[in-house]
């Protein structure tokens, strides 16, 4: 399964006012096409039970809108609360487990910051991978120096046709450069999640992308 977005959302419920992040991730999705955006449940400090929860919650507006949802990590919480699929960190399950689990009709994504490691995710089975930083942002810091545009480049040459996704302080201004240099999509946080108009955030990075 080839990811059937532009765009791809992550989760941060503490962006949301006052906790809720279904009704964020529902603003943020209001018009817009159903085959641009895809959303990662992206909470990493909840248990199942709470995960599974939101999960639940959060489905209850991607699957009126035709956006599919994906798991962070949690194989166990995506299956039991039907969502779209699963996107693997490093500490995750191995793609190709995953993906036993999963079975074919489901997503499988996985985060990646170097050429090895989406190398490894495209043989364990993996639709897409996030690649990145691309960019400097505050939230990948621990990753080290960003990759760039060239190492963006690099990695989507050498896994032609292979879909990437690039991650890391993309914005409506970069988003452009990232698919000239190869990317299938971006991703973003804060740049839909903590925009004063979400909706209007991502139509401007789905445009931008084009």
């Amino acid at each position: 399964m080839n990811p059937p977005f532009r765009l791809y959302v992550i989760t941060d419920r503490r962006l949301a006012p006052d906790g809720d992040l279904p009704a964020l991730v529902g603003r943020a999705l209001q018009g817009i096409p159903a085959d641009s955006v895809g959303v990662q449940l992206r909470e990493k400090d909840l248990g199942a039970d709470a995960l599974l929860s939101l999960a639940r919650d959060v489905l209850a507006v991607t699957r009126p809108a035709g956006v599919p949802l994906l798991i962070n990590d949690r194989v166990d919480v995506a299956l039991a609360a039907g969502a779209d699929g699963v996107h693997l960190a490093g500490h995750s399950l191995p793609a190709a487990e995953a993906r036993d689990l999963l079975g074919s009709d489901r997503y499988l994504a996985a985060s990646t910051h170097d050429l090895a490691q989406a190398r490894a995710a495209v043989s364990g089975g993996c639709d897409f991978v996030t690649f990145g930083p691309v960019f400097h942002t505050p939230s990948k810091a621990s990753m080290g120096s960003s990759l760039g545009l060239g190492g963006l480049r690099e990695a989507c040459a050498a896994l032609a046709p292979f879909p990437l996704v690039a991650l890391g302080g993309v914005t409506p201004d970069n988003a452009a450069e990232c698919h000239a240099a190869g990317a299938a999509g971006v991703s973003v946080i804060r740049a839909v999640l903590s925009a004063p108009d979400p909706a209007a955030a991502c139509r401007a990075l789905i445009v931008a992308d084009e």
